[in-house]
């Protein structure tokens, strides 16, 4: 379960990367009220922290 809320949010982040890398806009920010909004930060760092929980799925044996 972990990992599919881990995934969902390494996929948020990869798409709004991909919107700042080919127009130029934030969309987490626009959505949430700018780069320097508490809800923004938030789900910046919730991001953050799913993408350094991915690196664990390199490790994993994938028969669970």
């Amino acid at each position: 379960m972990l990992d599919k809320i881990a995934l969902a949010l390494c996929i948020i982040g990869g798409i709004n990367w991909g919107s700042i890398g080919i127009f130029g806009f934030d969309l987490v920010g626009a959505l949430f009220g700018g780069q320097d909004a508490v809800f923004s930060r938030i789900i910046f760092t919730l991001v953050g922290l799913a993408a350094l929980w991915c690196i664990s799925l390199f490790f994993k044996s994938t028969t669970d």
